[in-house]
């Protein structure tokens, strides 16, 4: 499975990556000038997180306006139409199915994140806010509407809220050191490594 959907996410990267790099530097230089002038000192795990966040929205529309990629199928407003229609193991389901849920998964948490969310019915509003967006748009641009993503990005956005609130109870009762900020920075620094390792 887990090749597949990192095929997926490389083809996304493949077309994505020179307004990520544009972006990137402007925010970066942008955001750096800002600290300067008003004498603020970075957070590198915040300020990671921030950029995350810009470049994952950024994406998240170049991927769902992408006019290559029109699909021929026609507009589905019947729930679960579309998802039982692939083959649990094939590529179109990975794609498709998993990946819808997977492309929300990051709003659910960056949401919850910065929102300070705790109970669950908020994210769920946004997410579906967000996403009925998209699919309107996408009918409007030659693109079809499919109610079956609405559903699947929903299922994301509740799994990204759940990662925060996992990430944020395991926070609680870990021992100061690791809730510091030279360790945050770290982990962060990692993370982005790994990243960018896997989707290169």
């Amino acid at each position: 499975m887990l090749g597949p959907l990192t095929n997926t996410i490389q083809g996304v990267v493949n077309f994505t990556w020179p307004m990520i790099l544009i972006s990137t530097v402007i925010m970066v230089s942008f955001r750096l000038c800002y600290l300067i002038k008003n004498h603020q000192r970075p957070i590198i795990y915040k300020e990671l997180l921030m950029l995350s966040f810009a470049i994952y929205i950024l994406c998240l529309f170049q991927v769902v306006t992408f006019q290559d990629d029109v699909s021929w199928s026609s507009n589905n407003f019947i729930p679960f139409k579309e998802i039982f229609r692939y083959d649990i193991t094939s590529r179109l389901f990975i794609k498709n199915v998993i990946g819808n849920m997977i492309m929300f998964l990051p709003f659910g948490f960056f949401m919850s994140y910065y929102l300070n969310i705790n109970k669950l019915h908020l994210p769920m509003i946004l997410t579906i806010i967000a996403s009925t967006s998209i699919e309107t748009v996408q009918m409007c641009i030659g693109r079809v509407f499919d109610v079956d993503d609405i559903i699947l990005n929903l299922l994301g956005g509740i799994l990204g809220y759940l990662l925060y609130i996992i990430i944020k109870k395991v926070g609680n009762i870990l021992p100061n050191i690791f809730k510091s900020e030279w360790f945050l920075n770290i982990i962060s620094i990692i993370i982005l490594i790994s990243i960018i390792v896997i989707i290169i």
